[in-house]
Parts: C-alpha cells; structure tokens; sequence
C-alpha cells in the first residue's frame, strides 16, 4: 500500500517484458549563462575524443514521483531543467504494466487520497481514482470477518463488534487513536517522540488478538513490515491520511499518478533510458556538477544537481561523499497476479482481504477489477495477492503453487483453480527501513549544487516522496538566490 506505498526502479521484471531500446530524446531551451546548447539531433560521437559536456540549468537524475515533484516546482519557477531516466518510462517504483488486457501493477500499490502534498500537486478528478471499501475483510477462524470504518461504514462495524478480529474495546481504542492523529500537525507527528509501531500499539493497550489478526497483516502490507518495527512516527502519519481519506485506485493504473505530472512538464525536459554512471564536481565549493551517463554523454549543470533516485542507487552514485549506508533490511516483497473470469470470483466487494492467521505467506490479497473494472477486459477479473519479503529462495513455479494453495483453502479449489497466473513482481527494494531511530525530516543538501530527495529522505509514501522532491527543489532555489544577490 505503499504508499506505495513508495513511494519506486529496483525490482524483478519477468523475462517476457521486454525494454524499450529507443532513446528518447528532447532539446531543452537554453539557460542564461550556460554555456552550451543541447541538440535535438546530435548523434551519439564515436570518436575516440572525450566528449563535450552539454549544459542545461539544473540537472534532475530519476523520474520517480520525488524526481517529477522537484522537476514540477523548478518549473513553477521558470527554471530550465533536464531529467534523466534510466528506464523507458517515468513512475520509478510507482509503474503498471498492460499485459493482454489487464493492468498489472508493479507490485500492491493503493493511492490514500488524504495524503497533503499530493492533494496539492495531483488532479483527483483527472486520476479518475475508484474507492476501496474502508476497511477490511480479515481470513480468521475458516472466514472472512469484517473490520469497518465506524464513520463510513456504521451498521458494518456494529455488525463487527463481536467477532473475533478484537474486542470491543479495542475497536473504541482505534476510534481514540484516530481523534488523537486528527489533532495533530503533520510536522508534529514526523518529529515526535518515537517507538516500534508495535510498542505504541501495545502502549495504546490493544489486545494480542487485534495486533495479531488486523493490524500485522494491515499496517504489515503497507510496511512490508510484518513485525512492525517501523517507526511510530510513519505509522501516526498514515493513521492520520487513512482518516482523511479514500483508499483508491486510478482507473488507467498506479502509473497514471506519475504520468500526470510528466504530462505537465515540458515535452523536452525528460530524457528517457540515460542511466546515469557518476555524479562529479570540480570542488567542494562549486556548484557546476557533472553526470555521465552509460554510454559515454556527459551534461554540466549551471545551478545543481537534484539526485531523485532510490537509496541504494544514492549511495553508490554519491561515493565519497557524507552520505549513510543504507539501513538493513530493506523492504521487500512479491507481487502475484490472476486472472478469472468474473462469475468465479467468490467476493464482489472493492475490499482488501488480511490474512489473519499465523499460518501460510500470504499476507493481503484482493480482487482489483471490484476496486476499477478497468483493470481487466470486459467479462474478466484480475486477482492480486501480496506477500511480505522476497522468497529469494523459492523457485516461481514453487511460490506459485504455494499461492493458489493457500487461496484454495479460503475460497475452495474449484474456484481458485479456474484461474489463470499472468505475472510474478519481485520487488527487491520496496521500501526504505525506517525503523527507529529516524529523520523524517532530513535536509536535501549534501553540498552546494547537490540536493538529494526520496522517500528514504522523509516518509515512505507516495506523500513522502512529492514533499521531498519539492524541499529538494527549495533547497537548490533558495541557495541560487543566495548566490545571485
């Protein structure tokens, strides 16, 4: 749910899902001062010579929802920009795929509508987002017991008071939970005081049943964190979003969310599969960096560089700088997909289904054609399940088989083996570890002319990642002004 849950692109394609090999590539207008001009139609030189730096205004290296938000706010400003991409496609992690009909996102991924920053940045109404069900459907005891919003979905979480997914009690200390969250500043609730989000839950006074059976399996699909020793602090922060909004899809994808803001970029400031390879300065004290890419081509930033990509990729392209390692472990997780047709499927609701048993790998699943019919052809249905971490050693074959098992005991083998296995997504880097102790918060600038953002540089949401692109940007903007006065 990563926001997605990621933010966001370090993870397992299957062998059949080819690359664009075509360079797309753009003139960007000239800066003032810079002291070359990108060409439109410029080949690639052979020649044994280095190559000339090509100069643009300030460079963006990752076209991930942080990349977009910092290239999105330099443009509010009138400042020239050039982003490079190594894939052939904007999104970073935030990607789907159109596989004979269906669209697959890459890896479970739900848009939470009370996220802050995106409300400013994103057109709602354009995204076209379609609602989940508030609330949750949780596997326990040979079935489906509901756990439902009290102030969306009242008679449901009536109805809900005395099944075996908590008590009463602790639905009226989720209710508590919630005023609290609502009472506070987002700026607050990232700098506040900090535990495992385990140890806040048991703080609160929440039942072993409750922890055990909603809220491992629910906050756990969004951390990828089952243990839940994600900070407190990201875990206040979503319980605030969740309140204040929808849980939701875009009909056309995950993807549409980043395609939305390229689309509003100038069509000649993105620069598709230019994987870069380094990251230079001339001095500790200049601003004029440069980047070389793979295949030899090297650009000079007038104002700065704005690195945008995941952390592990951060941290080898910014060797020898003062950066951190990055945190261990870092989260992962498998992403599977089926099809059906739509009379077999055993649940109509756009709901999340939790595994709430100690038993089994699978930990959320749900029917994404009830949430956008869009996601599949007419007559069919698309099946996503997801499992928490990477089963690196666990053949596809195997982890397959395991899957539709484990499905088969919920829903009955004449119904699960109708269907149909389109595509597994191993996503080796999901998410950042923000596992205390943390900084939400943490300053973009490494050096003049060299600014960082990603979801690893504030919170590990889709939210997180357009807040720090757009500090980022701030960052460079204020020191350029300070610089030209």
């Amino acid at each position: 749910m990563p926001p997605c849950l990621c933010l966001p692109a370090t993870h397992s394609l299957p062998s059949s899902n080819l690359l664009i090999s075509t360079r797309h590539r753009f003139r960007l207008p000239k800066p003032p001062n810079a002291s070359s001009q990108i060409s439109l139609n410029s080949p690639l030189s052979n020649q044994t010579s280095p190559p000339q730096p090509k100069t643009t205004g300030v460079i963006v290296i990752g076209g991930g929802l942080a990349g977009l938000a910092a290239a999105t706010r330099l443009q509010a400003d009138n400042v020239p920009f050039l982003l490079l991409e190594a894939s052939d496609g904007v999104g970073g992690r935030v990607r789907s795929d159109v596989v004979d009909g269906y669209i697959l996102d890459r890896g479970f991924q739900i848009f939470i509508t009370g996220y802050p920053e995106a409300r400013k940045i994103l057109d709602y109404d354009a995204l076209d987002l379609r609602k989940f069900y508030s609330g949750a459907q949780v596997y326990y005891g040979g079935r489906f017991n509901t756990v439902a919003d009290p102030l969306r979905h009242f008679s449901d979480s009536l109805q809900s008071l005395t099944n075996p997914i908590g008590t009463v009690v602790d639905k009226l200390l989720i209710g508590l939970t919630r005023l609290k969250v609502l009472t506070q500043g987002d700026d607050e609730i990232l700098n506040a005081e900090e535990v495992t989000t385990i140890d806040l839950l048991k703080k609160i006074g929440f039942s072993d049943a409750i922890l055990e059976r909603f809220f491992r399996p629910f906050f756990g699909g969004i951390f990828f964190d089952r243990e839940l020793e994600t900070t407190s602090r990201l875990f206040n922060f979503i319980f605030k979003c969740l309140a204040l909004g929808d849980n939701t899809l875009p009909a056309k994808g995950i993807a549409a969310i980043p395609e939305q803001l390229a689309a509003k970029l100038p069509s000649n400031s993105i620069l598709l599969n230019s994987p870069v390879v380094s990251v230079d300065s001339e001095s500790n004290s200049s601003s004029r960096i440069r980047v070389k890419l793979l295949n030899g081509e090297i650009f000079e930033s007038e104002f700065g560089i704005i690195l945008a990509v995941e952390e592990p990729e951060a941290v080898k392209l910014l060797a020898g700088e003062k950066t951190a390692e990055v945190r261990q472990p870092v989260r992962s997780t498998v992403c599977l997909y089926f099809s059906a047709d739509q009379d077999k499927v055993p649940v109509r609701d756009p709901v999340l289904l939790l595994n709430g048993t100690d038993k089994g790998i699978i930990n959320n699943m749900f029917f994404a054609t009830n949430v956008a019919p869009s996601y599949a052809p007419a007559g069919k249905a698309l099946v996503s399940v997801s499992l928490v971490g990477l089963y690196g050693d666990v053949a596809d074959e195997d982890l397959v088989d395991q899957v539709v098992k484990e499905l088969s005991g919920w829903f009955g083998q004449s119904v699960v083996g109708s269907w149909s296995y389109l595509r597994m997504y191993r996503i080796g880097f999901a998410q950042p570890n923000q596992c205390p102790p943390t900084n939400l918060t943490k300053n973009p600038k490494i050096k003049p002319g060299l600014y960082i953002c990603g979801d690893y540089v504030t919170s590990a949401t889709f939210d997180g990642a357009l807040v720090s692109g757009k500090k980022a940007a701030e960052a460079l903007l204020q020191d350029r002004a300070l610089v030209t006065v």
